[in-house]
């Protein structure tokens, strides 16, 4: 008797499996990389580095920023933005360059970068800036930015530290078409033959004075103090004079400044909205040191309408001050 053959399709080694086959294991194969992801939580989103934003969008973003760091340089950088937040309520955060917190007022006023041991805040025209603290300590040696660099433990003066985010707004002006609420700007006019044109005053009614040596540029920024601050101006610039005979005089950085030939400066003062600044750069040498800074050098005095200058107490720092070796900006 014949032993009859059966050939069963698909069980030999070279052949290959079915369309239906191939189906049933490749949805086998979706299924079980489907079960294996299962219970696994998705990785929360990060800011993207190349993403730029303003506004509540850049706002968001440099929340999860400093969420991300975390540590002291988290707590560093929420600090030094609270600060410049509170100096400039109108201050506008932005998000650009791979991922750099940006903080704008008309123009750039600083940045906030975080490295692995310092976290540094950089001045777009830090250069052009007032620092009687002494704050800058980064980024000297170029003419436009400046920068501080904060280590861990480190705290930077707050009061001076929004002094110099308010003196950075000052830098740009206000927009013609935008002008805020309460301050009264003075815009450049067309002046007649033998006319000097109107001095523009910068927010807070500063006014914005070319930087020059001498008397006559301080008196033009004392002339142009708007209200009650003129007064006070011509009183504080009679009082060192008269203390001080030999003082010598600038203007910087929209600021009347007085120091001794070869010394270095010792005082300045500057407009506010509110009130004038009047800074001893070495203040915390005076006897008694002015009550305004906690920093390692510069004290002020903040003038308010209404307020009594006291000339004795005044004329005592200035003495003081001219006596000690300046600030050699």
């Amino acid at each position: 008797m014949t032993e009859s053959k059966v050939k069963v399709k698909g069980t030999s080694r070279g052949s290959k499996p079915g369309k239906s086959a191939a189906k049933f294991n490749s949805a086998r194969k979706a299924g079980d990389k489907a079960k294996r992801g299962a219970g696994k939580a998705k990785p929360s989103k990060r800011p993207a580095g190349h993403e730029q934003a303003t506004g509540k969008a850049a706002s968001r973003l440099i929340d999860q920023r400093i969420r991300d760091l975390e540590g002291w340089r988290g707590e560093t950088l929420a600090r030094m933005r609270a600060l410049i937040l509170e100096a400039d309520p109108e201050m506008t955060e932005e998000w650009k360059w791979m991922g750099t917190p940006v903080w704008s007022h008309h123009g750039i006023v600083c940045t906030g970068e975080s490295y692995t041991k310092v976290v540094k805040l950089t001045f777009a025209r830090g250069a052009s800036i007032p620092d009687p603290a002494r704050l800058f300590n980064s980024s000297l040696e170029g003419n436009t930015r400046r920068a501080i660099d904060i280590h861990e433990g480190e705290k930077v003066d707050a009061g001076a530290f929004k002094a110099l985010i308010k003196a950075a707004v000052a830098q740009y002006g206000s927009p013609s078409k935008k002008a805020k609420p309460g301050v009264k700007e003075a815009k450049p006019t067309k002046s007649r033959k033998g006319e000097k044109a109107a001095v523009v005053l910068l927010p807070g009614g500063n006014p914005q004075i070319a930087k020059a040596d001498g008397d006559v540029p301080v008196q033009a920024y004392i002339a142009a103090m708007p209200g009650w601050k003129r007064d006070l101006g011509k009183q504080l610039d009679a009082l060192i004079v008269r203390k001080v005979p030999n003082v010598r005089k600038a203007v910087k950085w929209n600021s009347p400044f007085y120091g001794i030939e070869g010394q270095g400066w010792f005082l300045a003062f500057h407009v506010f909205t509110r009130y004038v600044k009047v800074s001893f750069f070495r203040g915390t040498s005076l006897r008694p040191a002015p009550p305004g800074g906690t920093g390692k050098e510069a004290r002020w005095i903040d003038i308010r309408e209404g307020d009594p200058l006291d000339e004795a107490q005044m004329a005592t720092w200035v003495k003081q001050a001219a006596a000690l070796p300046g600030w050699l900006a």
